[in-house]
């Protein structure tokens, strides 16, 4: 028999506003976390860059206090007060109420070009996830104040003359609602001076003041932007070619775009749109698209790829890129309040028609650079092509036979229980046959491994895959490599390294975590990975064997036995 139930019109409930951002937080700010916590901040700091963005204001500075309160300030026009035409303050309704802003004219009058804040939330969602939010607004000649507990009015707006007549700007002083982010309402203070040291590259000659509860002051300016950037990403890495810079602008829009190589094999990027962070988006796809083409003409153009070569691609291209990308549109349509990700369709268009002719001079009058990105490029593909071959060739094995793939050097299991299977990577084929007698067969693998395994921290993947040793690994394991790896393939539930106890042993131990590391460092983060330690030395005394680790304990051993005679072993393979 059902309930009877109450369920009825009753129970259907409107939420305005603070009272929605306040019961569903993470609608508004993705989180209630550390990231929330970051993102109102810079939600308040975005609004005080969109002025710099349209001209207004040169200075940002930015104070936690003690009791963990946040001020923003800015020496920008301030903030309108007046009453609107509904008959509202305008202050109270831009803090309060949705989608209200001076952001969403369309015929340019507030000067708001492009802006990060287009949904008039941001200020809203700071206000209604504080326990208490101050803003004071200097315009007009006067100073304006209200304040706001949890998003809602407090203290009735108060006006004074301000003694400095012509000086404008705004300042909001929050607290975050302990209530709401219940992790704590402290802000990383290096995440944050982080933070603002990009937002100082994407903003040239804006300058940034940083200061925390101790009174210690940060001071960020970038005099040269996103050349600045860039430089800032490759530090501690040799830059191999001259930065590739570009500022170019159709109407009103803007693609500013520093890129430079590196001799690394990883890539780092960073997107904004209307300084607002991105981790990909339209404006991305564009550039991969510019640079893709510009790059394969010129080098069919100078007979660097040859006519059997197929044409190089965006993820070959990648390889040791560090590129800062800054997009700026008005309208722009995000994934959601967060703006994690650039959907507006314009974006690919715009940034790769503007972006093509540039990436394409720039070759042509640096082609030694040029030469550079192409080699490093075709490297990259060379690998890729290694990497197909060894994905096909460990799909054709079947079960747990790789005969027919190495043949002669895996020694595997019978045993298909992934869970009670491992494999020793032994190091020379000699200790491979004494471990191949002594094993069980049922659930243990050897895999003999010939000299030293190539460094791969020093050579690209292309050679990686190229070794024959790396290639055995990969295709036993089963779980492939990098965009490739995927843990439930793994034919073993434990990787074993048995290397010898000496120098020799330790340094392909390295090499081999090295690789493990680089290519499959899920493996080792879900604990798959271990080292089996053997004794470097084995004392016989009195018909009775003393095993030790390392020249340590033979160190030790011997004080202890200065006088006597030892008959000593010394383990070597």
């Amino acid at each position: 028999m059902s309930k009877v139930s109450n369920y009825g019109v009753k129970d259907v409930k409107t939420l305005e506003g603070i009272e929605a951002i306040r019961l569903r937080p993470g609608m508004y700010i993705g989180s209630i976390g550390i990231d929330g916590l970051h993102h109102i901040a810079l939600e308040i700091i975005s609004n005080s860059i969109d002025e710099f963005l349209n001209g207004f204001g040169t200075k940002i500075t930015i104070m936690t206090l003690p009791d963990k309160s946040i001020v923003i300030s800015d020496n920008a026009r301030g903030i309108p007060v007046g009453i609107m035409p509904d008959g509202s303050n305008s202050l109270e309704s831009i803090l309060t109420r949705l989608h209200t802003g001076a952001k969403f004219a369309s015929d340019g009058s507030t000067g708001y070009n492009s802006s990060g804040g287009m949904n008039g939330v941001g200020a809203k969602a700071a206000n209604a996830l504080s326990s208490n939010f101050r803003v004071i607004v200097k315009r007009d000649g006067k100073i304006y104040s209200m304040s706001f507990e949890k998003g809602k009015k407090s203290i009735e707006m108060t006006s004074k003359v301000n003694p400095v007549a012509n000086e404008t700007g705004t300042l909001i002083m929050f607290k975050p609602d302990e209530t709401i982010f219940k992790e704590g309402i402290d802000l990383d203070q290096k995440r944050l001076l982080k933070q603002v040291q990009e937002l100082s590259f994407l903003c040239k000659n804006l300058e940034f003041s940083v200061i925390d509860k101790d009174s210690k002051k940060i001071v960020y300016c970038s005099k040269n932007g996103l050349l600045d950037y860039v430089h800032e990403l490759a530090k501690g890495n040799e830059l191999i070619t001259k930065p590739f810079y570009c500022d170019a602008k159709e109407g009103n829009l803007g693609i500013e775009i520093a890129m430079v190589y590196t001799n690394t094999y990883s890539e780092s990027i960073k997107l904004y749109t209307n300084n607002i962070p991105n981790s990909s988006g339209t404006h991305l796809t564009g550039f991969r698209s510019a640079m893709t083409r510009a790059v394969n003409e010129y080098a069919r153009d100078k007979k660097l790829l040859k006519e059997k070569d197929s044409n190089l691609t965006g993820d070959d291209l990648k390889e040791g890129m560090i590129l800062a990308l800054s997009f700026k549109m008005p309208d722009p349509v995000f994934s959601g309040q967060t703006k994690d990700t650039l959907n507006s369709s314009e974006g690919r268009g715009i940034v790769e028609r503007l972006v093509s002719k540039e990436i394409r001079v720039w070759l042509e009058n640096n082609p030694n650079d040029a030469k550079v990105i192409v080699s490093k490029a075709f490297l990259s593909k060379k690998a890729r092509d290694a990497a197909k071959k060894a994905r096909e060739a460990s799909r054709k094995k079947s079960g747990s036979v790789l005969s027919s793939v190495l043949p002669g050097k895996l020694a595997d299991c019978s045993s298909k229980v992934v869970s009670e299977c491992e494999i020793y990577l032994v190091e020379g084929d000699s200790a491979g046959g004494s471990a191949k007698q002594a094993r069980e067969r049922k659930t243990q693998a050897i895999l003999p491994l010939r000299g030293k395994v190539l460094n791969t921290e020093k050579k690209d993947k292309a050679a990686a895959l190229g070794n024959a040793e790396i290639r055995a690994m990969i295709t036993a394991f089963g779980c492939g490599i990098d965009a490739d790896y995927d843990e439930n393939k793994l034919r073993y539930d434990k990787i074993i390294i048995m290397a010898d106890g000496d120098v020799d042993g330790s340094h392909i131990r390295t090499l081999l975590l090295t690789f493990i590391f680089k290519y499959m460092k899920g493996l080792i983060e879900s604990g798959h990975v271990y080292s089996a330690i053997p004794p470097l030395y084995r004392v016989v005394k009195n018909k009775e064997s003393v095993y030790l680790q390392d020249d340590a304990e033979m160190v030790g051993y011997r004080k202890l036995h200065p006088t006597e005679a030892l008959n000593i072993q010394r383990f070597k393979g």
